[in-house]
């Protein structure tokens, strides 16, 4: 017997209720999230790849405690980067000169400044070498090509249009979780080595975790998402910098804590799975050391067979066309900051000359890098480790601002933040006397 159609009615009232209520939840939470996603979808960039690629080959599952105890180090100083941003209304540099002496923020940017360009040349170069993959022989062309175009879109597309699209051909990196579920893990091997933080006293153990810590906890990301919360505080009417608008801190504050770990916890959890898949196909069948994109590709075969060239090359352009406008502007929003110029990414070439010209010339000379003939995937892992060796002073100039009276007025880090990014800190600060100490 059929239900009346009153019943059928007051039936389908509570589940059409649940699926309002599901989808003002979903909406809600996406409209919370902004640099903080942006910044984590950066951070699994061509070094990031090709980082986790090489551990987990090399190491197998030994190093995949590093993602979860890097999980809560990294959010912690971008949620921190992100509230010096939000509070003061300028980015990290403009309260370097405001507040400090030069001299610091002379180091800081050089620093900053030369990770960038060596990390900005080598995912140009990653992603020219991966389209060799489907098409012999046309690494230098498209390196080439993905130089022009990134500096090209850079000038004339504003980037929140730009990196909307670009998005979904990160989602590609999704392909490594679904190859872990399609070969061969000892699940209980991993969830060992996840809780269980293990590593050899050895050189190449100190760069590599360098290196992951490096391509996780990212100099450039620091002043990307301090540079982002005071670019919405300048875009967005109505809103203010919390230090003159206190009564906005709640809602904002509140939002950068949601949409930083969200990010983060995107970043890593790619990143977790990209360790786990080189380890379950490579380091299983003894390919110890990649050093070409064709052996980084052949990690997702087993879900892919032979598009996994396919897959690889759409993750690589993704990621890379994604985290090089990051890299160049965040040097460009520090040293234009710096030097009280005119800085925004949602301005035209124009109105910002000087900002766009620092963009222009990090990504020219990044790539002319690749005309050094350098092993791309190499210079990926080395340049995750350099950024690894600029983070601890970085962090530690960082911490000081934001639990700083005179910088953050009463909005000061609370004890948690403190702590944890002081942790972090003294972590990175650790594995790079380490690298030293295994290096003599």
């Amino acid at each position: 017997m059929r239900p009346s159609t009153a019943h059928r009615k007051r039936s389908a009232g509570p589940d059409n209720a649940q699926k309002k209520s599901a989808r003002g939840f979903i909406s809600g939470l996406l409209s919370k999230l902004g640099p903080g996603l942006v910044t984590g979808a950066s951070d699994d960039d061509p070094s990031g790849i090709a980082t986790y690629s090489q551990v987990g080959a090399q190491f197998g599952y030994t190093l995949l405690w590093t993602m979860v105890l890097s999980y809560p180090l990294m959010a912690a100083i971008q949620e921190i980067c992100g509230r010096i941003g939000r509070v003061t209304g300028s980015g990290l540099a403009a309260n370097l000169r405001k507040n400090y002496p030069k001299p610091l923020l002379v180091a800081v940017l050089l620093l900053m400044s030369v990770a960038n360009v060596f990390n900005l040349g080598a995912d140009i170069g990653a992603m020219g070498s991966s389209v060799a993959l489907l098409v012999p022989r046309t690494a230098t062309l498209f390196t080439v090509i993905f130089g022009v175009f990134s500096l090209l879109t850079v000038l004339f597309v504003p980037y929140t249009s730009y990196a909307k699209y670009l998005k979904w051909l990160t989602l590609s990196l999704f392909a490594y979780i679904g190859v872990a579920f399609m070969v061969r893990v000892s699940w209980r091997e991993v969830l060992n080595a996840t809780l269980v933080p293990r590593m050899e006293l050895s050189r190449e153990s100190f760069v590599a975790l360098i290196a992951v810590l490096g391509t996780t906890i990212s100099p450039y990301l620091f002043f990307w998402q301090a540079s982002q919360e005071a670019e919405e505080v300048k875009n967005n009417r109505g809103e203010e910098a919390l230090k003159r608008a206190p009564s906005q801190a709640g809602k904002q504050l509140q939002r950068i804590h949601a949409d930083t770990m969200v990010g983060m916890a995107f970043s890593n959890t790619v990143a977790f799975f990209i360790i786990l898949t080189a380890a379950a196909t490579l380091h299983a069948h003894g390919i110890t050391n990649i050093s070409t994109c064709a052996q980084a590709a052949s990690a997702l075969r087993p879900i892919a067979g032979r598009f996994a060239s396919l897959l690889f090359v759409c993750g690589i352009v993704g990621t890379g066309l994604l985290a090089v406008p990051v890299l160049g502007a965040s040097a460009a929003y520090g040293i234009g900051e710096g030097f009280k110029w005119k800085t925004s990414l949602e301005s035209q070439p124009a109105q910002a000359p000087q900002f766009y010209g620092v963009i222009g010339i990090a990504t020219v000379i990044g790539l002319l890098m690749n005309f050094l003939h350098l092993d791309p995937v190499k210079a990926l892992f080395w340049a995750a480790a350099l950024n690894g060796l600029a983070a601890a002073p970085l962090m530690a100039v960082i911490m000081l601002m934001a639990s700083s009276g005179k910088v953050m007025g009463k909005f000061k880090i609370p004890s948690y933040l403190l702590w944890t990014g002081w942790i972090a800190t003294a972590a990175m600060a650790c594995v790079c006397v380490g690298v030293f100490l295994a290096w003599k």
